[in-house]
Order: structure tokens, then C-alpha cells, then sequence
């Protein structure tokens, strides 16, 4: 299943989609040369509205300390407002608790605190693991199905879209018999074409979720929402109970396809790296995290506002101002790591920023990690000759999406 809309070209630069926020574009698997260009090497950049920001002035964070510098103080940066919201001066001070949908990113301290403070327990490394045997047995219905299928393939069909729902609605506790229709609601919501389509998806999405943590209410289960409700009881809504899964929805489901088929089209483009990992299944931890770094999936993390006059990079920032921080560029600052914008699978990690930082830092990056590692563990043990069926210039990218990706993925064996 594509989540996004049919139009999508190969390399989303101009004038193929001169339509998109520009920190958004890419070339292949690298930030668009123009991007660079328009930043021209400055850590920070004040973008003056018009299709390259969302038809609003923005401050554009590239360095890789200014980002971590805006990300890690929710002090003077705030989640709370969003593009389309009007903002000045104050205007992320007149911001009422109840008006927010339940999100931890809708949040700051001291909301965000005790709702974090909930969730961290279900995402520690130990309690991820209780998945592993549902993800082994998700990742490898879609190997056995790719495989049926026979060679030439669509990878991105049969593994990459297939695999992070089931595995959220086994996390959340979506019964087996529903997760077909709500998924299909939620990628339709997600989208970002079709308005009236995408709005009738969240609606029942919304019912669905409703209806869902009514019966944990009632009945508690071991699962994720059963554990919250038992928990927790009355100090967490259920509008935020709604918003918890939600945001676990759209932080897991083109992210982690969108870093399947990335992170093996990349991988399939060294073959002797390729080699070199599947000879040293050891490596293989070491080498998701250098794709993460690399491929920097999301484009950028909730925009902030600012909510007193700061400096970053140099630039004075104002009360209200708008910050976008580039993911793609920070992870591909020299100030990072040596040779930035080369895959090096041997690299010693880094403290990059795929995940975000701060107190926004991913809550799911334990479970991301563990899928990453149980999906290239499986797909390079099944397919010791997995190659690509088309040349790797011609692979179609998902542009139109908040998590970048593969359409399709033709690979053979």
C-alpha cells in the first residue's frame, strides 16, 4: 500500500514539486542541492514565506548544535503551537491545556511531564522485547510472501508498508480481526491529498479510538492502553489516550517504512558494505544507527516558537518567531561527524538526531530500533543475493509525506 498520492516523481526538486516546504525536498537519498544552496553553509536561515515555508516566514535550523540547542530548550521553545495557528508576541503563552488533542508534542512542561512520566515505563528496553516474537512473526509473513510472489518483487509492498502496523495495533491493542480497516482509515489519513477523503478517514479513526478505549476502561488488558487505564486510571483522559495513540500512528508508520526501504536501497547500492555486514551479524546495531543518521527519514520534528527573544547561530530569533530544525542537515553537519554525507557502516555511532532530542526525544525509539534490526536481520538472511531489479537512479521517492520513503522497491534474488 502507497500512503501518498499517485503524481509522486522520482526527485523531489524543482519544477517537479516546487510546491513543497524546501526543507522537505531531497535528491535520491540526500538533502536537495538546492536546499544546501539556500542555506549556504549558515546554521541558521530566515526563510520569507511563499511555497518554501509553508507560505509563512520561518527560521530554518540546519547546524547540528543549533538544532539540539532548540530542540533541548522547552524553556524558550515551545511544541505548543502549530503551522496555521496565528502567532506574535506571547502568542505561545495564551495556550490552554484543554485545548490540545492528547499529544505529548501538543505539550510542555509541566503537561508533558507527568503524561511522559506515564508512557516511559511500556517503552524501556525490556518491555519493547515482549514484541520481538510478534515482530519476527510479522516481518517474516512479508519475506514468505515476497517470496511467493517470485523475483521481481516490490519490497516496499511486501515488507517495508506491511510490517509497522501490525505491530503498532499489536502494541496499542487493536484486535486482529479490525486492524485491516484501521489501518486502511489510518494511512488514508495521513495522507496529504484528498482533503474531504482524509477528513471522513480521521473521523472514524477518532470513533474507532473512542470506541477502543472505552472497552480498556471497562476491561484492561495487558497491552498498552490496558496498562495505561489500570495504571493510571482518571489521571489520564481519554482524549489523551486518543492522542497517545495517535501520535504512536504517525511516528511509527511511514517512519518506519519509509527507513526499510531506504535504509535497503541504500544498503543495496554497497554491495561490499553489504557483504561486510552480512558476514558480522554483530554489526548489524551499529549499522542501523549509521542508516538512521544518514537517511534522517523525518523531514523535521514539531515546529517550536519561540516564547522570548533568543539567539541561535547568531541569529536573533524573536518572541513568536517560527523554528523548523532540519533533521537531514544536522545529521549531515561535518561539526557532527567526519564525512558526513557518506554511508559508512563501520562508523562508531553518534549522537545524531534522527530521534529528535530533549524532552521530545522519540518515547518509541527502542521499539523503531528492535523492528530495524528484527526486519534487515530477516531480509538479509532470506535473500543472501537480494539485488535491484531496475536501476537505482529510476526508484520512485515518497515526497508528499511527513516521514521520506520509497513508493517502490523492485529487488530480485
Amino acid at each position: 500500500m502507497a500512503y501518498d498520492t499517485p503524481h509522486e516523481t522520482a526527485h523531489p526538486t524543482p519544477p517537479e514539486a516546487p510546491d513543497l516546504p524546501v526543507h522537505t525536498r531531497r535528491t535520491g537519498l540526500d538533502p536537495a542541492a538546492e536546499l544546501r544552496r539556500l542555506t549556504a553553509g549558515r546554521p541558521v536561515t530566515r526563510i520569507d514565506g511563499g511555497p518554501h515555508a509553508y507560505g509563512r516566514t520561518v527560521w530554518l535550523v540546519t547546524g547540528y548544535h543549533e538544532v539540539r540547542q532548540v530542540l533541548g530548550d522547552h524553556a524558550r521553545f515551545s511544541t505548543r503551537r502549530r503551522f496555521g495557528t496565528p502567532t506574535g508576541a506571547g502568542a505561545a503563552d495564551d495556550w490552554r491545556p484543554d485545548e490540545a488533542i492528547g499529544q505529548l508534542m501538543d505539550y510542555d512542561p509541566p503537561e508533558h511531564t507527568r503524561l511522559r512520566k506515564m508512557l516511559t515505563a511500556e517503552f524501556t528496553h525490556r518491555r519493547v522485547q515482549r514484541l520481538a516474537p510478534r515482530i519476527e512473526a510479522i516481518v517474516h509473513d512479508g519475506l514468505d510472501a515476497m517470496e511467493r510472489s517470485g523475483a521481481p518483487a516490490d519490497l516496499v509492498r511486501h515488507v517495508a508498508d506491511p510490517v509497522p502496523g501490525p505491530v503498532l495495533c499489536e502494541l496499542i491493542g487493536v484486535p486482529r480481526d479490525d486492524r485491516a480497516d484501521f489501518l486502511r482509515r489510518c494511512h488514508t489519513h495521513l495522507a496529504t491529498a484528498g482533503h474531504r477523503e482524509r477528513a471522513a478517514a480521521g473521523t472514524a479513526f477518532t470513533r474507532y479510538l473512542t470506541a477502543l478505549i472505552a472497552r480498556s476502561r471497562k476491561n484492561p488488558d495487558d497491552g498498552f492502553l490496558g496498562m495505561l487505564v489500570r495504571e493510571h486510571g482518571d489521571e489520564v483522559t481519554d482524549k489523551e489516550l486518543r492522542g497517545i495513540c495517535v501520535l504512536l500512528m504517525l511516528a511509527g508508520l511511514d517512519n518506519i517504512s519509509g527507513m526499510i526501504g531506504l535504509g535497503t536501497l541504500a544498503l543495496l547500492q554497497q554491495p561490499g558494505e553489504l557483504e561486510r555486514l552480512r558476514a558480522d551479524p554483530a554489526a548489524l546495531d551499529r549499522a542501523i544507527d549509521e542508516l538512521l543518521r544518514h537517511l534522517s527519514v523525518p523531514h523535521a520534528p514539531t515546529p517550536r516558537t519561540a516564547r522570548k527573544d533568543v539567539t541561535v547561530g547568531g541569529q536573533l530569533i524573536r518572541s513568536g518567531d517560527t523554528v523548523v530544525c532540519s533533521i537531514p542537515l544536522a545529521n549531515r553537519d561535518p561539526a557532527l561527524t567526519t564525512a558526513p554525507d557518506r554511508l559508512d557502516l563501520a562508523r562508531d555511532p553518534v549522537a545524531h538526531v534522527a530521534f529528535g532530542h530533549g524532552i521530545h526525544h522519540c518515547l518509541g525509539a527502542p521499539l523503531a530500533r528492535l523492528e530495524l534490526r528484527i526486519a534487515f536481520r530477516a531480509l538479509l538472511d532470506r535473500f543472501p543475493r537480494l539485488r535491484l531489479d531496475t536501476p537505482a537512479e529510476d526508484v520512485p521517492f515518497r515526497v508528499r509525506s511527513t516521514a521520506y520513503g520509497v513508493l517502490r522497491l523492485p529487488v530480485t534474488w
